[in-house]
């Protein structure tokens, strides 16, 4: 454990929902679910005001519909949120290089190691800083934490919720600790935390009673020594730089399951390309080729087979992918697929077409790869019209998609900076009508592209807060 708080948790405030609502200005103040809208869809973010309906996160759409019918119900922008997160990792890294990302909106940062701070007081104004940063360059909040470890870290942060700083005092951190329920510590949840209730711990403090030996006995050595060190408020974990990704990526759930073969394939070979597309596009190759399938029964299949090297090869992936389908039985029917690359590496070996079988065919060459963004599909007009997303009338402008059906599509036309816009409604093949691109959330003027910012004063609707010091900032 460090002597001073100088160890920042970011996490920003319902990030989905809350770049939505900035795009928006219809939706600001409003209860916005962004999520799968299909029957099977699950809630990704909500914001507060459907929070406060009981919305959150990982909950099934159907669930939430009847708890908030009346919210706005968007598809996520994935694109989107990515390009707002590499805006606040860009801050991170001005603050220091060791930078830790768990998800594009939420990263721990060591601030000694980049000079950023030493103490509580410069912990804090950097802390400040940051907050306010994020705030100038994206229009969103985030809730930073500061302690002396990264566990304490991010239970600040979540007790800085929303858009608050807490920073907790080193030598403090039992005594905070020790009123709050087990379920805080990282690792223990539903199941570990019912268990441990029934056992008659239901705090942190009790946790630490129980003793090392007891909690051992309750959820296994491995578990238990750690539930013991938390308790404790021990953590010496060092924040480690990005690391590389390990796998590549894509699946696909279906409203309804798929028992056509045919089918089947078809998709396997859709979310082979795309995978290879998102593969080229971080400039990576990988020799273990992933097949997942989760059948009718909810149980789940990975079937995967390891190349000579690595390969970006379209049809390499593809003739792979295919193989591996040739193994699993789907006659039930099949409610998600999913195609994946593994053991990465930043080179590809010239000759690895000969493993694809299209080579034994005499095929030959390799097949290109239509230039699309990850992820996204040729689909039928009357699907092109996705709740949330960004399009432009050649005469209206731009708007986003409130709903579609029936052959038609209604759109509310404004933008991020103005007020809330009307709505009109359109056939589904408008000719007038077309997808568009996010707008930015913060235009800046010319004369600042490049510029250095200066520091902004704190703009939070709450006090920050030190805890164990008796103080308010």
């Amino acid at each position: 454990m460090r002597n001073a708080p100088t160890i920042l948790h970011l996490d920003m405030d319902a990030f989905y929902a809350q770049a939505e609502q900035a795009s928006k200005p219809s939706l600001r103040g409003k209860a916005v679910v962004v999520g799968g809208l299909g029957p099977r869809g699950v809630v990704a973010t909500a914001s507060y005001e459907a929070r406060a309906f009981g919305v959150h996160s990982a909950m099934p759409m159907a669930q939430a519909r009847r708890l908030a019918p009346n919210a706005a119900y968007l598809v996520p922008r994935f694109t989107f949120y990515r390009s707002i997160s590499d805006q606040v990792m860009a801050l991170l890294r001005a603050l220091s290089p060791l930078v830790e990302p768990l998800s594009l909106d939420e990263a721990f940062v060591d601030l000694e190691a980049g000079g950023a701070a030493w103490d509580s007081e410069s912990a804090r104004l950097a802390g400040v800083r940051l907050r306010a940063d994020i705030r100038a360059v994206t229009g969103l909040t985030g809730s930073v934490g500061l302690a002396a470890s990264k566990m304490l870290a991010k239970i600040a942060s979540e007790e800085a919720k929303p858009d608050g700083l807490v920073l907790i005092e080193p030598g403090t951190e039992r005594a905070l600790l020790g009123p709050m329920s087990v379920r805080t510590l990282p690792g223990v949840g539903p199941a570990t935390g019912d268990h441990l209730r029934r056992a008659g711990i239901t705090t942190v403090d009790e946790l630490a009673e129980a003793g090392e030996d007891e909690l051992v006995r309750l959820v296994g050595k491995a578990h238990g020594h750690g539930l013991y060190a938390m308790a404790l408020a021990r953590d010496d974990r060092p924040v480690v730089a990005e690391r590389e990704a390990k796998s590549v990526s894509v699946e696909d759930t279906y409203d309804v399951d798929i028992h056509d073969r045919t089918r089947v394939e078809l998709e396997v070979r859709r979310l082979a390309e795309r995978c290879v597309r998102r593969l080229r596009g971080s400039g990576l190759s990988g020799r273990t080729i992933v097949l997942k399938v989760r059948r009718y029964d909810f149980s789940t299949l990975t079937r995967s087979e390891t190349l000579r090297g690595p390969t970006d090869d379209p049809a390499v992936v593809r003739e792979a992918a295919a193989r591996l389908l040739d193994s699993v039985d789907t006659t039930g029917g099949v409610r998600l697929l999913g195609v994946g690359v593994s053991g990465l590496a930043d080179f590809t070996q010239e000759d690895l077409f000969a493993q694809a079988a299209g080579e034994e065919r005499g095929d030959g060459g390799e097949e290109e790869v239509p230039e699309e963004p990850a992820g996204e599909e040729p689909v039928p007009v009357e699907h092109r019209w996705r709740p949330g997303h960004d399009v432009v009338h050649a005469e209206l402008g731009h708007g986003w998609v409130q709903g579609s059906g029936l052959g038609r599509v209604t759109v509310r036309f404004e933008t991020p900076e103005s007020a809330p816009g009307r709505v009109r409604t359109f056939r589904v093949d408008d000719p007038l009508l077309a997808p568009a691109e996010p707008l930015p959330l913060v235009r800046r003027r010319p004369e600042e592209e490049g510029a250095p910012r200066s520091p902004l004063p704190d703009r939070s609707p709450l006090p920050d807060r030190t805890v164990g010091s008796g103080t308010t900032g």
